[in-house]
């Protein structure tokens, strides 16, 4: 039970629920066009059920490799800024944790070759781009330019554009890319650039001794707040302009409850002090709350 426990850490909860939730609601967004846009699937419900079981392994375990292979590759700052995380404790010694990571990354690009060429393609890419984020020479995370942008390409595009074509494909047996994705994917690239910065804020005594150039670093901490918020706040603000315009399917549903999702954001964020290290972190898995929240409400649109 224990070494469950310093995995079920290892693996930073949060982003492996993000995850989840990420992949359940590509997953029913494209299986939505079966009712709505008059598709015919070529699949039966035990095989719509093997697609989403086995490419959500991949995704996880692909998730897996890149928070453990961060967490491998920056144990001296982590024992400054998340000194309860397994390796920078102790509790987990770092062989052991290129072991996982290097398991998990067999066992994602396995299930994801067996599967099909262009999910291969995903997932390498992804590995790729989580790769570059915490080793060198690339190693995007000291710039806050390059860390930002990579983890929106992540879990902006390449999530939910790249997952959609393969749910698709595989149900449908054709290439397609309906508009009703676009609104996620733009929400999601400027919520990815939320996570990017707000993350960074209380870890600033341990980024700027080891020379990370994060932007709550160089441009200091209520700045990269402030940025945060603007950015979240458009991506709500779409979404919001979207349904008023009624390009979603359910505008009523979409308006009324992104227009409560991002009052609370609003609320959140005008109480909190940058300062507060042990608030900031509060703030910041409440902002994840928020991410889980999306998509769950995106999905139920084309449903209820």
């Amino acid at each position: 039970m224990k070494h469950a426990l310093t995995l079920w850490r290892f693996s930073r909860p949060h982003t492996l629920i993000g995850s989840t939730l990420s992949i359940l609601a590509i997953f029913l967004i494209a299986a939505g066009n079966y009712s709505f846009n008059g598709q015919e699937a070529h699949v039966i419900i035990p095989d719509l059920i093997r697609l989403f079981t086995i490419s959500l392994i991949s995704a996880l375990a692909c998730n897996i490799y890149i928070t453990g292979l961060n967490q491998w590759s920056d144990v001296e700052v982590d024992k400054v800024n998340k000194p309860w995380l397994p390796i920078a404790s102790g509790e987990l010694s770092r062989r052991n944790g290129l072991i996982i990571v290097i398991v998990c990354g067999v066992i994602s690009i396995s299930i994801a070759v067996f599967y099909s060429l262009f999910f291969a393609a995903l997932i390498l890419s992804i590995l790729a781009i989580g790769t570059a984020y915490s080793l060198p020479p690339l190693k995007f995370k000291r710039n806050h330019i390059a860390a930002a942008s990579s983890i929106a390409l992540v879990r902006g595009l390449l999530v939910n554009i790249g997952f959609y074509l393969h749910f698709y494909f595989e149900m449908f047996g054709k290439w397609q890319l309906d508009k009703e994705i676009w609104p996620l994917v733009v929400f999601v690239a400027a919520f990815s650039l939320g996570i990017a910065w707000f993350k960074d804020i209380p870890d600033t005594k341990g980024d700027e001794k080891f020379d990370f150039g994060t932007l709550a670093v160089k441009a200091g901490r209520q700045r990269a707040f402030i940025a945060g918020v603007i950015v979240v706040s458009f991506a709500y603000s779409f979404i919001l302009f979207m349904a008023a315009t009624r390009q979603l399917p359910n505008p009523v549903f979409y308006f009324i409850s992104h227009l409560i999702a991002l009052s609370l954001f609003l609320y959140q964020s005008n109480k909190l002090k940058v300062n507060d290290d042990k608030k900031v972190k509060r703030f910041y898995m409440f902002f994840w709350g928020l991410f889980f929240a999306e998509y769950i409400i995106y999905p139920l649109g084309f449903y209820v």
